[in-house]
Parts: structure tokens; sequence; C-alpha cells
């Protein structure tokens, strides 16, 4: 964004210098309450930052006319000590990349207004000033439930992949024991020992199945399911 701005103390009309300092911010700025927001700022300049360099920070609410200084910088970083944004404003810029970016912490609906950033790095003083319009809002229902869907479906492909694989697994081995009961063939002993040892696997299966479906309910209530490593057959372990 690139502003132009009239000379100061020059009545001459129609006589425009290019500003030499430019800043630029995020017009619009969505949060939610209790969850940390950066508003950003960023700035050229002609000349070379030095510890004369300044960033202010301010602060207005919705249909007011007055200002409130909530962060100053030079050299060092000033938040405020006191108003609605005491212990909540920090310094998340870097003068030397440009950036002149500060974050909220805890906002609320109170917060709700304009912010606005001003930057003088001398002899780099005129600028435009852009403005932020901050939105807090509570996270709707919408939201929360996108979050659980999502949740849900990393839940549910697994355990429906699970349950697929153990049903292919049940067939093929019901199959087999019809073919076998058909043509009159005896298990041998290692045999009988063999199918007791997938017998207990098969029921491994079941119960990590079982324990999925649980995980999937747990999703739903907005909870986050832990599955202990009992539950897991001892040879995936």
């Amino acid at each position: 964004m690139r502003v132009q701005g009239r000379l100061p103390g020059c009545a001459t009309k129609g006589v425009h210098v290019v500003l030499s300092l430019e800043i630029k911010v995020d017009g619009h700025v969505r949060g939610y309450v209790g969850e940390k927001i950066k508003l950003k700022c960023t700035f050229k300049s002609t000349s070379s930052v030095t510890d004369k360099l300044t960033i202010d920070w301010t602060y207005r609410t919705p249909g007011s006319s007055r200002t409130e200084s909530i962060f100053h910088y030079q050299s060092f970083q000033y938040p405020t000590t006191a108003g609605t944004f005491r212990d909540r404003i920090s310094w998340v810029g870097d003068v030397y990349k440009g950036d002149a970016s500060i974050s909220i912490s805890n906002p609320t609906i109170k917060d709700n207004g304009t912010f606005s950033c001003a930057v003088k790095n001398p002899p780099d003083v005129h600028h435009n000033i852009p403005v932020t319009e901050l939105t807090v809002t509570e996270r709707g229902f919408g939201t929360m439930l996108s979050s659980v869907a999502l949740l849900s479906i990393l839940v549910f492909l697994p355990s429906a992949v699970v349950v697929v694989l153990l049903l292919v697994r049940m067939a093929r081995k019901s199959a087999g024991l019809k073919k076998r009961s058909k043509s009159g063939y005896k298990k041998s002993s290692i045999e009988v020992s063999d199918d007791t040892d997938q017998e207990e696997g098969d029921d491994c299966m079941a119960r990590l199945c079982v324990r999925c479906a649980e995980c999937l309910l747990i999703s739903f209530s907005g909870n986050v399911c832990l599955m202990p490593l009992e539950t897991l057959p001892s040879e995936s372990l």
C-alpha cells in the first residue's frame, strides 16, 4: 500500500510527495475469545533502522473518538501497564525485518475496536497511519462441530479398516471350516494349536474394534481418547 501525502506546511495546491515510510496492516482481523490474536504491522523505510525508531500502537473503542496507547517501542518494548490491555500485549515483531507486530492474550468481546500502528524512523517520519478493525467473537456451534467431525473421521477411518479386515478374516475362516467339514478332514494336534493361537488373535482384534468404537463415541463428546496398550495384540507391540 503506497500512500501519498501533502508536504507539511506547504500551501501550494496540487503539490504532493511520495511518502518514504510505508506501513501495511491487515484491514480486518477476526479472533475468538480466549485465543491469542496477532495484529500484523510491517513497514518499509528508506533509512536504516536506528535506536531512534519508534513504534506506537493505539486503540479506539467502537463509536468513540478517544484513543488509548497500548504499546510503545524504542529499542525496548513498553506494553501498557494500565487499562483493559494491561499485561495482555506482547511484542512479536522484529524492527530489523520491518516487522512491528504485536499480539493480544486472552482477548474478549470488549476488545473489539480499531487499532492503529504508527512507525517513525528519523528522518523518515511522514507516513500513512493504517488501522485494523478487530472483531472478537465466541466460537460458534458450527466451528466446534467441524472440529468434532474432523476428530471423528480420524478415529472412524482406522476403526472401519480394522472391522473390515476382521470380518474378511472371519469369513475366510468360516469358509475354510465348512470346506473341511464337508470333506471329512481331521485336524492334527499342531493345527489345533495353531487354531487356538489364531482364535486368541481374533479375540484381541475384536477387543480392539470395541475399543475403537468406544473412542468414536468419546470423540463425539469432545474428549480425547487414549487407547491403552493392553488393548492391542501382543504381536503388534
